[in-house]
């Protein structure tokens, strides 16, 4: 099946937001094994939209909406799109009811204009919007789907996936071919690297493709399988996972919806270990990226932000000595950082990075992006010394992907 996206909004084709709501949309549908046949941005207005949309079908089987649903007069598209299939609007007074009582229940003023939200063509079936006012809906129309939601991000996030979904599934069903899917996700490899692994591989099974997704700091293999049948489509993705797998094993750390900070803190929890944190050069985004799972409690006992060689030695008892011989970015420090939190928080294991972010600070021996990354559980330290070559905002983040990782293979004895 082929899916074309639109998405509206004249602060999307002035350039004052960007678009994220395609890109969102189009690895869902991917990553499910359709095809995204066309992405366009549109401006506010009924010509636009009309054109937008005849191309939009022209190349798809449906197409998925996003934006000019809110209750402002620039807020067209349920307009527009009744006016171009000749269609009389409607409110829906049950829908209208909620959206009242939502109002009342965040204690925001009611005002007439927001009844826009829950009028819709004649013959559309609204989708409902668990987070936001505006109310999405599909229609049919020559034989295809036309699915319209709202643009905010958060609001994309639940109803495509919990409203839109369904029905391309539905349809997809009709045709009598099932597609499965799984997302491998791969981290310390190159994508050329890992393009020239999976082409050695042999992949030549029925329906099945290969898909590559970089998504920094990590890179993701979607395969896909599609088949009349469902058990040989099931079977074929099989047999290309476990080929994939057994050639990529190393740096393959999950799989579809899990986060390389969810598979550390199941591990954790798993074997009852507690953990502590102290980062330089990350600023703390270890530990935020390890609090945003739930119950991260149970085995995070603190996070000590210690940017300063100050707070290196007086939060983590490292001697003004070695911070002296060695410098702060170095692997004796970020191996005392690392033993210094384990202590001070009486924990299993600790962790810790230092190292220079940029884009100034850097000398001929230790350049911009040098970074040191340590773990200790009170036996063996280890450190790693790694060259980064990005600006500072992804030296940060790929520094705490290697930390987490660093962490996950010590927790599997890899």
């Amino acid at each position: 099946m082929k899916i074309g996206i639109m998405t509206i909004g004249d602060e999307l084709t002035s350039g004052r937001i960007q678009d994220t709501n395609s890109s969102y949309i189009a690895l869902q549908v991917n990553m499910r094994g359709w095809r995204i046949s066309s992405m366009l941005s549109v401006g506010d207005d009924e010509e636009s939209i009309r054109r937008g949309l005849h191309f939009t079908l022209s190349l798809s089987d449906a197409a998925v909406i996003t934006g000019g649903l809110g209750p402002t007069a620039d807020d067209m598209t349920t307009q527009a799109i009744a006016n171009i299939y000749g269609l009389p609007l409607y409110t829906d007074e049950e829908i209208l009811s909620e959206i009242k009582t939502r109002f009342e229940r965040l204690r925001i003023e009611w005002t007439q204009n927001n009844a826009k939200q829950a009028m819709f063509p004649e013959g559309a079936r609204p989708i409902f919007n668990p987070t936001g006012t505006a109310w999405g809906f599909s229609l049919r129309a020559g034989g295809k789907i036309i699915a319209v939601i709202p643009g905010v991000p958060s609001e994309v996030k639940r109803m495509f996936p919990e409203g839109v979904m369904p029905l391309l599934e539905k349809e997809c069903r009709g045709r009598a071919q099932y597609v499965v899917s799984r997302t491998v996700k791969i981290f310390g490899l190159a994508e050329a690297k890992i393009d020239q692994t999976v082409s050695s591989i042999d992949l030549a099974l029925p329906g099945i493709s290969i898909g590559f997704y970089p998504r920094f700091p990590e890179n993701h293999l979607v395969i896909t399988s599609r088949n009349e049948s469902r058990e040989e489509a099931v079977r074929n993705l099989r047999t290309a996972q476990d080929r994939i797998v057994g050639a990529l094993h190393k740096n393959i750390f999950g799989y579809d919806e899990e986060t390389i900070e969810g598979i550390v803190a199941s591990l954790l929890a798993k074997k009852g270990l507690s953990l502590a944190v102290a980062e330089s050069v990350t600023g703390g985004l270890i530990a935020d990226r390890l609090t945003n799972i739930p119950g991260s409690s149970a085995f995070l006992n603190r996070g000590i932000v210690a940017y300063s060689n100050e707070a290196k030695t007086d939060l983590l008892g490292v001697p003004p000595d070695i911070l002296e011989t060695y410098g702060a970015v170095s692997e004796q420090t970020a191996i005392l950082m690392a033993e210094g939190v384990r202590k001070l928080a009486k924990t299993d294991i600790g962790l810790s990075t230092t190292g220079i972010a940029g884009p100034t600070g850097g000398s001929e021996a230790k350049p911009v992006g040098t970074v040191f990354i340590a773990l200790s559980d009170g036996g063996d330290a280890q450190c790693r010394k790694f060259f980064f070559r990005w600006e500072r905002r992804r030296i940060k983040e790929i520094t705490s992907q290697w930390a987490i990782e660093m962490l996950r293979r010590f927790l599997t004895g890899n």
